[in-house]
């Protein structure tokens, strides 16, 4: 491994497609200044080496041998433990013992999420860790915090999700001064929950803080950065998701459906797969969990080898954009942004 690279540790047995889109993902993503170390069983990633041999980041890998596999239908904390020598600890070990910059896994999100608290551990002064996802939206692109990690949430808890996404906004998606919107059922201050109208008092004069937002301003790109409990965000997460994979399938029923519905439909073929494009939540590939002191991505199970080797590239992203130094140093000096 050269000096100067940003590491990066892949699970390459996590996702319904590995090892063969983990390990090509990895060959595609890796080059000069970026090499990835692929944790996982030697014995089943050493011929898919020699098939992706002519790709261009076949000399910018390595394999770590990984005993074990969690799976899927495991209890994730409990498998972590059971299974010290699994491919998602050994790549949460990688970064924790200074080896690799970040970890990414597409397998089991709760098994990344326990490896990752464990060994990475969490920054100190940070209460819980956080799921930063990216959406697509009208005016470009923006972070949801969190998207699955914490079902149950206390208004501190938001405060500092507010705190981590919008440093994930400025590091990753170049937003010199992102806006932060507290998800409800209206903007009024007095609308939501109990947890959104206590976390509203405590959001209210933080950097960036606009006030309420609903769940239609997700699509329409009303702010840069949405803060919710796990819970809401887990739901709202899927149904955007599902929602674009819908409306894809109904334009191409409609394409199909008469002669010249076809017609028309091969005019707009261009423009409806820039759309799909763009509304892909392989894009980004995964999403980050903000909190721990170390990179943590979790990918999407169904990921192909798109979507891994562009996990790979985020995760190698946000490590040279220092994103975890930053949310140290800003949860230790509260109200001041971090240096960039």
């Amino acid at each position: 491994m050269s000096e100067h690279a940003t590491v990066v540790a892949l699970d390459v047995m996590g996702g319904d497609n590995a090892p063969q889109a983990t390990v090509r993902g990895a060959l595609r993503a890796a080059g000069p200044g970026l090499e990835v170390v692929m944790v996982g069983d030697e014995a089943l990633i050493a011929p898919l080496m020699a098939e992706g041999r002519d790709l261009p980041g076949h000399p910018h890998v390595r394999v770590l041998h990984a005993a074990d596999t969690v799976q899927s239908h495991e209890d994730g904390a409990r498998a972590v433990r059971a299974k010290p020598e699994s491919s998602v600890v050994l790549a949460c070990r990688e970064v924790r013992e200074g080896r690799a910059h970040a970890a990414v896994s597409l397998g089991h999100t709760g098994a990344m999420m326990a490896a990752a608290t464990l060994h990475i551990r969490r920054i100190p002064g940070v209460l819980r860790p956080g799921i930063a996802v990216v959406l697509p939206s009208r005016t470009g692109f923006l972070v949801l915090v969190d998207a699955g990690a914490n079902a149950d949430a206390r208004p501190e808890h938001l405060l500092q999700f507010a705190l981590m996404g919008r440093l994930f906004a400025q590091a990753v998606l170049d937003i010199p001064e992102p806006r932060v919107g507290l998800l409800s059922i209206g903007e009024e201050e007095e609308r939501g929950s109990e947890l959104v109208q206590s976390a509203h008092a405590l959001l209210r004069g933080t950097p960036g803080f606009v006030g309420n937002v609903e769940g239609r301003d997700i699509p329409r790109g009303t702010v840069d950065v949405v803060v919710t409990d796990g819970f809401t965000g887990n739901v709202a997460l899927k149904l955007y998701e599902a929602s674009g994979e819908f409306l894809l399938s109904e334009l191409r029923n409609a394409a199909t459906s008469s002669l010249p519905a076809k017609i028309g439909g091969l005019l707009l073929r261009p423009a409806v797969r820039r759309m799909r494009h763009r509304i892909d939540p392989d894009l980004y590939g995964g999403a980050v969990l903000m909190g721990v002191n170390g990179l943590a991505v979790i990918g999407h199970g169904s990921a192909n080898e798109e979507a891994v080797s562009n996990a790979v590239r985020a995760a190698a992203r946000a490590a040279r954009e220092q994103v975890v130094r930053r949310v140290a140093e800003s949860i230790s000096r509260p109200g001041q942004p971090a240096p960039a």
